[in-house]
């Protein structure tokens, strides 16, 4: 089954589920728009879960997802909120489903995880998951090893439930590049940084519109949770230090509460402007809508115009 038809969406588009950004005002425009829009429900109570939960439904009757945060202490009260509130779509990261699976298959829920690598996803598809997100380096926020163009036709070869490219796709390009590796759709994080709807600071989003190819760099490697942020002044010392060896403590004192400064205080020298490398082709703000419409216009075009391509001499 197409990932479509299997979720319900018209475009097999996800938003992901990026932290503190992901809430109702986007996830409602990215669902009225056709694709799946996802709460990102890191760092949330369950109150606040079920707040979004129902704020979204009051926007939109159309399909949306929860992402958790594996590594949360309250997932299973989070999944508690997620049954009662009837949400039949939850995509994961940050750990395993494992622990999870009986009960959210229980109550019909359909599960995708995000995953880094092939051993990852062969993982997640003996227990069970309906597809996966195999995700490239390229991504915002936290992040693996290996670049997309390499994970995902590794990923589609290894397992035969539906995957989702994600990782440095911003135009119709990128999603026809996916397809062309084998995907049944993308998931975007960054290029939603840049639209209307995303409840972000003023001054987060131009830090997105500014940035070019090379603006981004990864943090916290020596912590085991590497991170793609757009280079500023927090950033610079987070490296120093780390290439110093600097303690966890430390490191963690630099960088506590900084998406939060960014996000919502608008402090993007001092604060984690979490965006991938696809940045530089982020370069206006748009609606929800307008950017998901354009980008399967223009894929459909490169498709077709790669039907007619040929690509083996005489």
């Amino acid at each position: 089954m197409s990932i479509t038809k299997l979720l319900g969406i018209k475009y097999p588009i996800f938003q992901g589920g990026m932290a503190q950004i992901a809430v109702s005002p986007l996830v409602g425009a990215v669902s009225n728009a056709g694709g799946l829009g996802i709460i990102g429900s890191g760092g949330f109570s369950t109150e606040r879960l079920r707040d979004e939960i129902r704020k979204v439904k009051e926007s939109t009757n159309k399909p949306f997802a929860v992402n958790l945060m594996l590594m949360m202490n309250n997932i299973p009260e989070l999944i508690q909120v997620i049954i009662e509130e009837g949400v039949k779509i939850v995509t994961t990261g940050a750990g395993t489903p494992a622990p999870y699976m009986k009960i959210l298959k229980e109550n019909g829920i359909i599960v995708i995880p995000v995953v880094p690598s092939v051993k990852i996803a062969k993982k997640m598809e003996a227990l069970g998951v309906d597809a996966i997100v195999a995700e490239g380096t390229e991504a915002g926020g936290h992040v693996g090893e290996t670049t997309t163009m390499a994970l995902l036709p590794q990923v589609v070869s290894a397992v035969s439930i539906p995957v989702i490219g994600a990782g440095g796709i911003a135009d119709g390009r990128g999603v026809a590049a996916a397809f062309a590796l084998g995907a049944q759709g993308v998931q975007v994080g960054t290029r939603f940084l840049a639209t209307v709807e995303c409840p972000t600071h003023e001054n987060f989003k131009q830090a997105v519109i500014a940035a070019d190819d090379t603006s981004t760099t990864v943090t916290g490697r020596s912590l085991g949770g590497p991170v793609r942020s757009i280079k500023n002044s927090m950033i610079a010392e987070f490296l120093k230090l780390e290439n110093e060896n600097a303690s966890r403590e430390e490191l963690e004192k630099l960088s506590l509460g900084s998406l939060r400064k960014a996000v919502f205080e608008g402090d993007t020298e001092h604060g984690s402007v979490m965006a991938g490398q696809i940045c530089g082709m982020c370069n206006e703000i748009t609606t929800a809508e307008e950017m998901i419409t354009t980008m399967f216009e223009e894929a459909q075009t490169v498709l077709e115009n790669m039907g007619k391509l040929s690509i083996i001499g005489a």
